[in-house]
């Protein structure tokens, strides 16, 4: 279309005024009825160009105004109206329960497709028009300060099409109308139905096309003003009814599953039906009413919410309940106290459980005088655990298993999540120092493990395995109390060689070491170095003999383990004294005496000032013994016994072949310990494969009276026996023996509290009674969890001692440091 200027336009040119509008009215009206082939566009230009020019801009703004109104009001409005039918009027955005739902959906489409040809028909005819009155927007309507007839036209429109009065219905518009059959539709698709979402959208459109004011704010769009509030009402209260509807007759995961599904149709919604904007406001509503307020009772369904889901590993419904949970609340408290709750239940009945466990009456030794199958000849080369030592690695390793499980509902349903992560390990801090003995039980399933469970297992098994140790180590608070029963129990390892690698043993210390620290590991690496220099320093002696050259060929070779009686838990390798009691010295047989005493002279020359203390409860011997065979033969057996066991079949050599020693004679022989006396007896004469001594009356209790044979009839098809000590080993304490743990650990954190004090004041010089409180607690913590009440004790002391004084005239109670 081809457009004049002003250049050859004077103002003496004639213009009539009525005569051009009435042509530019019909043309426009050719226009509306979709009938331009005919028009002069550029005549038509030129018509509106000069009343401008000629100043009847004002005039033709306002004719033109009027013709549409006038066209809309009775060309336009009419037919839309006549398409309405009494279904649409029968209930409300919710639907009629009385009211076909296909009659509605046919009604309501009928309006829409009517409102959207008009829709289209007018805005087709209105851009027209625009470039015929373009010259009247520029500079009528811009000197002015008016719309544009577009915008005018648009804004009429809304007020005689969308906003016009539905006879007989007070208070209805063709608007609010339009507004309940597009939620009608809206709520079908909802229940399943199809709809034609193309013709929503289109009415949608004009929805979006249309604004309040002419000024055409954004935020004035009719579908922000008017629908969308409309839509957002009728969807709070279908997803409110929805949500409870649902709470009452599912379970959680169908829950979990149809608001995900809810989520994602309304997003659809949103982009294919509806408009973008609103996708924020809706899952804003589906958020609220059901999800945050009722994620409560979801989590909580019984039988089917979140514990059943965790007892039950369903993973995918863990994680859709965390998805959901995340959009309310970064926190995800509701979660986070289910999940822990449960993890504190599971642990809480893994510990009773050792309880009960540990209190199952043992295995009873077998009758003395019932035989056994060759094929049990082993069996005393693999001992079974005690009922406690097996109760307390299966309390581990059920920790472990639940740990496992939670790490991998964490990695997997809960994506990671690091405030989950900490309630998880906050639960098993929890319920794992609520258990009175998980320092101890922890301590003994490294030691089973260090002596069998390793075995055959690769290196990477091994790692981790002690990567999952020292896991559960890391939520143990009492870790003084660990060290101090690893370190009894590694002792043992080390003495009686019982480790089956050396390299996983040291291997563990430097995962201590990164967990705890280098005062953990300190007497621990200790001992490590008092094994080696102990192997280097019976090497030089085995030299040093070599050179004396004994004549003796029977002499018996000596492995010493010289301890450093300072680093290595003596008081605890053994059975325990009470205290103040000394472990009585033990009378070796001359020949060994005179082993012993030789060795002591070698060392303390090497180390004048030292002093040795044998500890004969602590070690082992292979002795060779002579049975008699048929035919005059002698058969011999080396037998792996405990140092006292040596010592008491020593005793029979000096004894005529039929002669006894009752048990009262040996222990005035030998000083060993009554208790250690009589399980040593135990094993050498009561149980039925080991039985090398006979005694008489046979039966498993050993008195003083009883006498003690060889058993020159004794066999064994082995040529190796190992001959172990009844209850030997590491096992869990009684309560006699925990009481004294206790009290010594206790004893030990005295001394660490005060250095700990010591320390704070010696830097801070003056400090409040609480900041002081406060302080060793926060100092303490990684290595025990310090009880207030000593805390104060050792302040006391201290203040006793002048290492601290009260501050005089302290508003608080204060100390300061007394250098």
């Amino acid at each position: 279309m081809k457009f004049l200027n002003s250049k050859g336009l004077t103002g003496n040119d004639d213009l009539d005024f009525d005569g051009t509008w009435a042509v530019l009215a019909s043309s426009l009206r050719e226009i509306n009825t979709k009938n331009p082939s005919n028009l002069s566009f550029e005549q038509l230009y030129r018509n509106a160009y000069k009343l401008v020019l000629k100043k009847k801009g004002d005039a033709l703004y306002e004719k033109v105004k009027n013709f549409e109104r006038d066209w809309l009001l009775n060309e336009v409005q009419p037919p839309i109206l006549a398409v309405l039918s009494i279904s649409l009027f029968a209930g409300d955005a919710g639907g009629s329960a009385t009211t076909n739902t296909n009659e509605k959906r046919v009604a309501g489409e009928r309006l829409m497709k009517s409102l959207k040809h008009a829709w289209e028909d007018h805005n087709t005819g209105m851009n027209m028009t625009t470039d015929v009155l373009m010259y009247m927007d520029r500079v009528y309507c811009a000197d002015n300060r008016k719309p544009s007839i577009f915008t005018t036209s648009m804004g009429q429109f809304r007020d005689y099409v969308l906003r016009a009065p539905i006879p007989s219905y007070d208070g209805m518009t063709i608007a609010t109308l339009l507004f309940t059959v597009i939620l009608d539709q809206i709520q079908m698709e909802r229940d399943g139905d199809l709809i034609d979402r193309a013709l929503i959208r289109s009415c949608v459109y004009i929805l979006e096309g249309l604004y309040e004011t002419e000024e055409e704010e954004e935020v004035t769009k009719l579908y922000l003003t008017s629908f969308e509030p409309a839509f957002l009402a009728a969807s709070r209260e279908f997803y409110r009814n929805e949500g409870q509807s649902l709470l009452r007759t599912t379970d959680a995961g169908t829950f979990c599953r149809h608001t995900k599904r809810r989520l994602a149709e309304e997003s659809d919604r949103c982009r294919s039906t509806l408009s973008p904007l609103t996708l924020s406001k809706i899952n804003s509503v589906i958020e609220k009413e059901m999800i945050k307020d009722l994620i409560r009772d979801v989590v909580g369904l019984p039988g089917s919410g979140v514990q059943f889901m965790l007892d039950n590993d369903r993973l995918e419904e863990l994680q859709m309940i965390y998805d959901l949970i995340s959009k309310v609340d970064p926190k995800k408290e509701e979660l986070k106290s289910a999940v822990s709750k449960r993890i504190v239940e599971l642990g809480t009945e893994i510990n009773n459980a050792a309880i009960t466990n540990s209190q199952s009456q043992p295995v009873k030794l077998s009758n003395p005088s019932t035989e056994q199958p060759d094929s049990e000849a082993k069996a005393t080369t693999e001992r079974p655990l005690n009922q406690q030592t097996a109760a307390a690695v299966k309390w581990v390793d059920d920790i472990l298993l639940l740990k496992d499980k939670y790490d991998n509902v964490l990695n997997t349903s809960f994506n990671s999540d690091q405030g989950l992560q900490t309630a998880f390990s906050r639960s098993f801090t929890d319920f794992i120092n609520n258990f009175d003995r998980s320092s101890e039980y922890l301590s003994l399933f490294f030691d089973e493990n260090m002596k069998k469970g390793i075995k055959g297992k690769t290196e990477n098994e091994v790692d981790a395995l002690l990567d999952k140790g020292i896991t559960l180590l890391r939520y143990v608070q009492d870790k003084d109390m660990f060290e101090r029963y690893y370190k009894k129990h590694l002792s043992r390892r080390l003495l009686m060689k019982r480790s089956v690698s050396m390299d996983a043993e040291r291997q563990m210390i430097s995962k201590m070491k990164m967990e705890v620290g280098n005062s953990f590991t300190q007497k621990i690496e200790s001992m490590f170095k008092d094994m080696a220099v102990s192997e280097d320093l019976s090497s030089n002696y085995k030299q040093h003999i070599a050179r004396l050259g004994d004549p003796d060929p029977r002499r018996a070779d000596i492995d010493v383990n010289v301890l450093t009686s300072t680093m290595w838990p003596l008081e605890t390798m053994g059975q325990s004294y009470h205290e103040g009691d000394s472990r009585p010295t033990c009378i070796f047989p001359p020949a060994i005496d005179k082993i012993k005493q030789g060795f002591e002279k070698f060392y303390l020359d090497k180390h004048s000032g030292r002093q040795l203390s044998w500890q004969a409860n602590m070690g082992t011997a292979d002795i060779r013994a002579y049975f008699p065979e048929s035919k005059g033969k002698v058969k011999s057996r080396e037998l792996n016994v405990s140092t006292y066991a040596m010592v008491i079949l020593l005793l029979f050599n000096d004894l005529p072949p039929g002669e006894s020693i009752t048990c009262e004679e040996i222990q005035a022989k030998t000083n060993i310990p009554m208790h250690e006396l009589t399980r040593n007896l135990q094993s050498l004469a009561v149980a039925p494969k080991t039985r090398v001594l006979l005694k008489e009356p046979m039966s498993k209790e050993v008195k003083p009276s009883d006498k003690f044979f060889f058993n020159e009839s004794f066999y064994s098809q082995f040529t190796k026996i190992k001959i172990g000590v009844v209850t030997s080993g590491n096992k869990v304490e009684d309560q006699d023996e925990r009481k004294e743990t206790e009290k010594k650990n206790n004893d030990t954190r005295g001394g660490i509290i005060e250095a700990a004090i010591v320390r704070i004041m010696k830097q801070r010089k003056e400090l409040t009674h609480q900041k002081l409180i406060t302080e060793v607690i926060q100092q303490l913590t990684s290595r025990f969890l310090p009880d207030v009440t000593m805390v104060k004790k050792r302040i006391e002391s201290l203040i006793e001692r002048e290492y601290l004084d009260r501050v005089e005239d302290a508003e608080r109670p204060a100390y300061h440091y007394l250098a």
